[in-house]
């Protein structure tokens, strides 16, 4: 028996603090699992700041997940298969998506901050999302809290990618580039 078809885009209603909880944990795990895969993928090939600072972003999701978690304490969350985690994208909003295409093994510390800006952006919009359209009061205040801190970290990002400038490593010449077959 296959799963049930994805939800619809209008069908993105948070109803519950419990849910929306629910959704937060799973968008910190998923950007936490992306961003540790990133920073092995890196590492395997000796791109050692950009790894670095994908196991840095991994840890901060960590930690945020573990703040979702103490938020939750001790209130019951809704166990919610992964086909129906009511986001408009088809992952979790910091998770991978299309983007992952412009993610090289010779990328530059400079192109991994936009990744990572990219992916903020849409955790952002995400919590603007339910802040705006779940229909529980509460689930809407927290929602508005969480795109604050979302709008924080995107800010920060935003002075890291000023910070370097725009500048882009010169990658070496790949001696042995993966072999891609027409």
């Amino acid at each position: 028996m296959s799963p049930p078809a994805a939800p619809a885009a209008s069908d993105t209603v948070i109803a519950s603090v419990a849910e929306l909880l629910a959704h937060a944990l799973e968008l910190e795990y998923a950007s936490q699992a992306h961003y540790e895969q990133l920073a092995d993928s890196m590492a395997v090939h000796h791109n050692v700041d950009v790894a670095d600072l994908f196991r840095r972003l991994a840890a901060l999701s960590g930690q945020h997940a573990e703040d979702v978690a103490k938020h939750a304490g001790d209130m019951t969350l809704p166990r919610i298969p992964p086909w129906a985690f009511k986001w408009e994208c088809p992952d979790a909003p910091e998770g991978s998506d299309c983007l992952d295409a412009n993610v090289s093994y010779q990328m530059s510390t400079t192109e991994a901050i936009a990744v990572a800006l990219h992916n903020e952006r849409r955790g952002h919009a995400y919590y603007l999302h339910v802040a705006a359209s779940a229909t529980d009061a509460e689930a809407r205040r927290l929602a508005s809290t969480m795109a604050a801190e979302e709008a924080q970290h995107v800010a920060l990002l935003e002075s890291m990618l000023t910070a370097a400038g725009g500048s882009q490593r010169s990658a070496p010449e790949d001696l042995d580039p993966p072999h891609i077959p027409d």
